[in-house]
């Protein structure tokens, strides 16, 4: 989630997946190792957690302490999220604000801006990770790319898609990142072979669209 800077009067909120000064991408040590057109990109000190699920490496990405809430500590970089963080909210699927279970009485709650969502769609694919009941109002509040007019979407699951990031490959100065694609690789996609990945998606292909208004209304009826 992108938020924007908190004024005097706002709670200090800031959300468990964004990333906060003082945490940077470790020191770039990727190789590319393999037979013929079977090429695979790897860490030259790969540990098992440096790849997800389905195989795919990650970016790796300091932290900072955790505090006395577990929570991590430093300014935010509002604008972006940590890779491992919302990989870790992603996955388990837990609220992006406080990382607690992420399901509601009425399912699990996904918010896209104002400009994702033209009504045609079949099917989303998302990088945010959804919201708990709690947290529904200051996600709303703290993230400038939601605009105060939230697209919120209701499901009952929300199956793993893909990832977002960048493909690697050779140049004269060795291995280097030549693509990053606007749009997110599905699994099963050929490049993720020489992929590094830093956000996790997932797909509503099955999804209720509701006003934020209405949404709130049901969540406090639920309760």
């Amino acid at each position: 989630m992108s938020s924007r800077p908190r004024t005097s009067t706002e709670p200090r909120l800031i959300p468990y997946v964004t990333l906060r000064e003082g945490e940077e991408g470790a020191p770039n040590n990727l190789v590319i190792a393999g037979r013929g057109n079977q090429l695979r990109l790897f860490y030259a000190d790969e540990e098992p957690d440096d790849r997800d699920v389905r195989g795919v490496l990650w970016a790796r990405c300091s932290q900072t302490l955790r505090d006395e809430r577990h929570m991590p500590t430093g300014r935010p970089r509002w604008r972006f999220m940590h890779p491992s963080r919302q990989r870790e909210t992603m996955q388990a699927l837990l609220c992006q604000v406080c990382v607690r279970p992420a399901r509601t009485p009425l399912g699990y709650i996904f918010l896209e801006g104002p400009d994702d969502y033209t009504g045609d769609e079949k099917l989303i694919v998302t990088a945010q990770p959804p919201v708990c009941a709690r947290h529904v109002r200051a996600a709303v509040r703290l993230c400038p790319h939601l605009d105060g007019r939230p697209h919120v979407f209701l499901v009952q699951g929300a199956p793993l898609y893909g990832v977002k990031g960048t493909v690697y490959g050779y140049s004269r100065d060795g291995v280097q990142a030549i693509a990053s694609p606007e749009d997110s690789l599905p699994y099963g996609h050929p490049n993720l072979a020489t992929f590094l990945a830093s956000q996790l998606v997932r797909r509503l292909s099955s999804f209720r669209h509701v006003d934020l208004d209405e949404l709130l209304h049901n969540l406090q009826q639920a309760e």
